[in-house]
């Protein structure tokens, strides 16, 4: 009987998807991640002997060790097809170690995207494992360990245990608390603008509004002074029309997505961490149950630095548009994006496997998040082949008393790509709406309808968001693709940093370890150093530099800095973070402190003041009962519930009892005009009403969970519907092992009344075997 072949991938998902396409002569396992890494106990580094790493088997591994060990030993090849880049590269090195595979057994393949046609092809060319990209792996992996190893402990000593540091995190840290010193340092400047409302001399044929815009150049009005002086002197001279520019304008598609950018629009337009997107990209990448279609990876490998699509990507995508929307929407030629300096380009830019599989074909089959996730992904590589949108841009420039004044208006004449994708903007910006304007010639005397000064000051830099922040490090350097969402997780895990609506804050922990790390270890939290070491391992993947020489250049200085940094730094206390609410007992301002449930306001004055309080964070719309505003509160058990301000008014007469899980959106009902609310929950949620006196109200037993019961109708008390269901699951999963116990209790009560009349024919022992039955059955 002629042997099988073996292909050892990562997860069961693509296990599944890769074993529908290669067939009865492979057997596909997964290794479920990981199966050998340094140990957690300790460094695992061997410093003083050349970096001699210490791998061992994962726990909790043995099982799925044994399984391939076992399959590997009876198969004729061995096909190693984890992910396609560095990590999944080492992946495979270990694979091969642990398992002992033979150099002539083992083949390396790697799956851009995950369809049968580049399976089978890639099957068919297999490759070496790429030492290079292995020992870039195991720098990293040891550059992080010796700083995360060897930092952590001293700052556990100094500030306070459950600390952590890194390469990564630690600058990203440190950018975030330099954004805040900007903030707070900044001193606002005044500056006014001035509109005027103009009208052509004949009644009635067109007013508009025009900007100040300065003389010969662009002026700035920094006072009232300035500005009533042109007010004064425009009032006494007549308007009159200097240019009237009416021209095209061509607006550019965005380019495909990379790693950094999906996570950027996937937080900007879907609202996902970059953690929960880099999850659900995995799941479309690795392959999605497809009604009459069996199992697709619906999307190219999701950890990429490049903007290069195939040939194959382009055609297709030429097809779809010009069968779709016609040859006007396609530019002619593939568009061709030019990755940036720096960029590794090992893998495509994200993109559908098959544009043809529309989102609208596979919503059925998908998730909420995945497809809106997908349609991104979907939409943007669409886009990016199509042809430039079209405005009609004019531009009408009028004069008075010296002084120019400007009227733009732009509309659009050819939606070109922005038929199927818009980008998404870090920031919401206020955008003026400006009627068409007239249709006026140069030289059209013009009447004054109105000025309107405005006073403005100049506002601090934004607060980095998730998505700004992923932008600065990728354009700093800092990292990598498959770092943004680990990086930002910890920090907020940690309470370096803390998230308020979308932006990112650092607390006071987070500057005092910021604080220590500028002034013990200034390498690790620079930019330049950090992107330097980027740069190096790099040149180790492309074969230019050895790993262990870069690792030791490194250690070199690391460690007089740690010694320094042990004998140097004294305890460090971080202070409170002090809030603006008041202590109802005692009056003092509450501070924030951190608990098993997350953060909470407790009294600064314990153990003499007892009280504490959770955070309230104010949110969109109106009480539905009384009006007042809706907080977000957390309860008892740690679940965020949702109540009016009113809840605890003093004034009985004015107190509120509104309650709910659901959470309240921007929007408003179009019936009745009160807030709606959406089920909580990850993914997307269509919005309802709870109003029950609306034709649009949504009982709650239809709005995705159960009805929740009197006794649990307090959020502020009970369990969300969701955990209790959970909790009634929980509950029925236990009731074999009660059953086990009382069938124990039987046999010890048995046991115990057979030695009770053992006992009466041993009158001797009759005390300690009384005694011994009736802690046999308490027991």
């Amino acid at each position: 009987m002629a042997k099988s072949n073996l292909v050892i991938v990562e997860s069961p998902a693509k296990a599944k998807t890769i074993g529908k396409y290669l067939g009865p002569g492979y057997q596909v396992k997964a290794s479920m991640g990981h199966v050998r890494d340094l140990p957690k106990s300790k460094l695992g580094v061997d410093v003083e002997h050349g970096f001699t790493l210490d791998y061992q088997p994962i726990k909790g591994k043995e099982e799925v060790i044994d399984d391939l060990q076992k399959t590997a030993k009876k198969s004729e090849k061995v096909f190693l097809a984890t992910d396609p880049d560095r990590e999944g590269e080492a992946i495979s090195w270990h694979l091969k170690e642990l398992l002992g595979i033979p150099d002539d057994k083992t083949y390396r393949v790697t799956f851009n995207e995950i369809t049968k046609k580049v399976v089978n092809e890639a099957i068919a060319a297999p490759r070496a494992i790429d030492q290079n990209l292995v020992d870039a792996q195991q720098a990293r992996r040891v550059l992080d360990r010796i700083v995360g190893y060897q930092i952590s402990p001293l700052l556990w000593k100094k500030i306070r245990r459950g600390l952590s540091a890194g390469r990564v995190q630690s600058v990203a840290t440190r950018l975030v608390a330099e954004r805040e010193a900007e903030i707070k340092a900044f001193v606002p400047e005044e500056y006014w603008s001035l509109d005027v409302d103009l009208e052509r001399i004949a009644p009635n044929l067109g007013q508009f509004r025009a900007a100040f815009y300065g003389r010969e150049k662009k002026m700035d009005l920094h006072s009232e002074e300035e500005v009533q002086a042109v007010v004064s002197a425009v009032q006494a001279d007549s308007f009159t029309v200097q240019g009237v520019k009416r021209q095209d304008k061509q607006r550019n598609p965005a380019p495909p997505f990379t790693t950094s950018t999906l996570q950027q629009e996937a937080s900007r337009k879907l609202n996902m961490t970059p953690r929960r997107t880099m999850s659900i990209a995995q799941q479309l990448y690795e392959g999605v149950d497809i009604e009459g279609e069996g199992t697709i990876g619906l999307i190219t490998y999701m950890r990429t630095d490049s903007l290069r699509l195939s040939d194959e990507a382009t055609e297709a995508a030429k097809n779809f548009i010009q069968g779709r929307y016609g040859a006007d929407y396609y530019p002619g030629k593939p568009r061709v994006f030019k990755t940036k300096s720096g960029a590794q380009d090992a893998h495509e830019a994200i993109r559908p496997s098959d544009v043809n599989l529309t989102p609208e074909q596979l919503k059925k089959d998908l998730t909420s998040e995945q497809y809106r996730l997908y349609k991104l992904i979907w939409s943007r590589f669409l886009a990016c082949q199509m042809a430039p949108a079209v405005y009609d841009s004019v531009t009408i420039e009028v004069e008075s008393a010296g002084y120019r004044f400007r009227a733009n208006h732009s509309a659009l004449k050819f939606s070109g790509y922005t038929a199927v994708y818009v980008e998404g903007k870090d920031e919401d910006e206020e955008v003026l709406r400006q009627s068409p304007l007239p249709d006026l010639r140069e030289g059209e005397a013009l009447k004054l309808l109105k000025s309107e000064p405005g006073q403005h000051f100049t506002q601090p830099p934004s607060r980095y968001t998730e998505a700004t922040l992923i932008k600065a490090l990728e354009e700093k350097g800092i990292g990598r693709p498959s770092t943004y969402a680990p990086t930002i997780s910890t920090i907020l895990d940690r309470e370096y940093v803390v998230k308020e609506g979308k932006n990112l804050r650092t607390t006071p922990l987070g500057e005092v370890v910021n604080d220590l790390m500028k002034e013990k270890f200034p390498d690790i939290v620079d930019t330049a150093f950090t992107a330097r070491m980027e740069e190096l391992l790099d040149e180790v993947e492309e074969g230019k530099e050895n790993w262990k020489d870069i690792l030791s250049g490194f250690y070199g200085d690391f460690e007089r800095e740690l010694q320094a940094a042990e004998q140097d730094t004294e305890r460090i206390k971080v202070p409170d973070e002090v809030s603006d609410v008041i202590c109802p007992l005692c009056g003092r301002n509450l501070v924030f402190k951190s608990g098993r449930f997350g953060r909470f306001l407790a009294c600064p004055g314990w153990p003499e003041c007892p009280h504490t309080q959770p955070i309230v964070i104010e949110m969109p719309g109106k009480c539905p009962k009384c009006g007042g505003k809706i907080l977000k509160k957390t309860s008892k058990r740690g679940y965020a519930y949702y109540g009016c301000e009113n809840n605890t008014n003093k004034d009985e007469s004015k107190r509120c009892d509104f309650m709910t899980w659901d959470v309240p959106v921007k929007e408003t009902c179009p019936e009745c005009g009160h807030t709606l609310f959406k089920k909580s929950g990850r993914g997307f949620k269509k919005p309802f009403c709870i109003n029950p006196e609306c034709p649009n109200f949504l009982p709650e037993d239809q709005r995705g969970y159960k009805k929740k019961t009197p006794e649990n109708a307090n959020p502020a008390e009970g369990v969300p519907p969701e955990e209790e269901k959970k909790t009634v699951k929980k509950t029925a999963a236990k009731k074999p092992a009660a059953k086990k116990t009382a069938a124990k209790k039987t046999e010890t009560t048995k046991k115990a009344a057979a030695k009770k009349t053992t006992a009466k024919k041993e009158p001797a022992k009759k005390t300690t075997a009384k005694k011994t039955a009736k802690k046999t059955e308490e027991a």
